[in-house]
């Protein structure tokens, strides 16, 4: 593993990520007005089972990893903002909540391999310039049979577009290689013998990150308020207004 922490790097840093989680989130669920809160519920769902261990890599604040608590899930989650994790302890304290929450790497973590039934990350490979070492990790901290699910944002669509032209800083935070299926196809390609799929995933929805840099702050949050608004009427899943690629791999009992 540290190995593979020399040949990737972030493109964001803790002070970052620190500074995103520096206000005090509401110590509650997460709020199902928003249409990104239950296109992760309803992806989830189709994975949870009672008694499952259960990995988020990049949790903070933890949100979503208390309503997975709340399933009957064994939970546990990583992340390096000192101050996202902070949040975490003190959401799930509130809602009397069990988690097994670490600030650490990913490339050093003390997680024991293959001890968990699930391992699960949304919006965190796309924020290294390789993003084949953070899927192995995912794989190695995996069990054998468990599942790898890993959720990016769809910037090879329509959301690609508007993100380029009125988003430039967010976008060079990401590998947008890694922001398509076709760049989740082609990662996992890079893993011969597993079994796995891309798919397209997720309601309308367009955040305000993709439009405040050159739009004034309302008419980005107006934008965002209106896709929300959107995807929450949405019957069922329109291929191109995906937000997320998701991809899973299953991993083999026995090594491929």
């Amino acid at each position: 593993m540290i190995l593979w922490a020399q040949m990737t790097k972030p493109m964001t840093s803790v002070a970052h990520w620190d500074g995103v989680w520096s206000r005090v989130p509401s110590m509650r669920l997460p709020s199902r007005l928003f249409v990104t809160t239950q296109d992760r519920m309803r992806l989830l769902r189709r994975y949870l089972k009672p008694g499952m261990r259960f990995l988020e890599l990049g949790c903070a604040p933890a949100k979503m990893l208390a309503w997975v608590a709340t399933q009957g899930v064994q939970v546990a989650g990583m992340d390096y903002s000192a101050q996202g994790i902070e949040w975490g302890r003190q959401l799930m304290h509130a809602l009397g909540l069990e988690a097994d929450l670490r600030c650490e790497d990913l490339f050093s973590t003390t997680f024991s391999r293959e001890s968990f039934d699930l391992v699960h990350s949304a919006g965190l490979v796309e924020h290294f310039d390789d993003p084949l070492p953070l899927v192995k990790i995912h794989l190695d901290l995996v069990r054998p049979g468990g599942t790898v699910l890993i959720s990016v944002p769809n910037y090879g669509g329509v959301y690609g577009a508007p993100g380029r032209r009125f988003g430039p800083s967010d976008f060079a935070l990401h590998n947008l290689a890694t922001t398509s299926r076709a760049g989740m196809e082609s990662i996992l390609r890079q893993f011969p013998g597993m079994r796995g799929h891309v798919e397209v995933s997720g309601r309308c929805f367009a955040s305000r990150v993709l439009f405040d840099e050159k739009l004034p702050r309302g008419v980005g949050a107006l934008l965002e308020y209106a896709t929300n608004g959107l995807g929450l009427i949405q019957p069922f899943r329109i291929g191109w207004l995906c937000p997320h690629i998701v991809l899973e791999i299953v991993k083999p009992l026995q090594a491929p």
